[in-house]
């Protein structure tokens, strides 16, 4: 199994709204990909900024590109990543996963 870990940053002010939107349009998205094997939202507030983990997790490097594109390493955004983002980062982490 693969974990695909992306990060974002907001201001602390818009996390409540960013995170509505990341349940109801991205979260889904995620979970709906065939080899999508589970997807969470984590947060953090500090220093007047959240940042979100999502942390998802995939049976292959195909199950990835289908849902992501060609190249896995590039981040995937939404229509409203860009009006809440601090930044735009452009790649996000896989690492293995074991269950035991």
């Amino acid at each position: 199994m693969i974990a695909r870990i992306w990060h974002g940053e907001v201001k602390q002010d818009r996390a409540d709204e960013y995170l509505r939107l990341m349940r109801e349009v991205a979260l889904p998205d995620y979970r709906s990909t065939p080899g999508n094997q589970g997807a969470f939202a984590l947060r953090r507030d500090e220093g007047g900024r959240t940042h979100v983990l999502m942390l998802t997790f995939w049976d292959s490097e195909q199950a990835i590109a289908a849902f992501a594109g060609d190249d896995i390493e590039r981040a995937k955004y939404y229509d409203f990543d860009p009006d809440f983002l601090v930044e735009m980062e452009p790649t996000v982490t896989h690492h293995q996963a074991f269950d035991g």
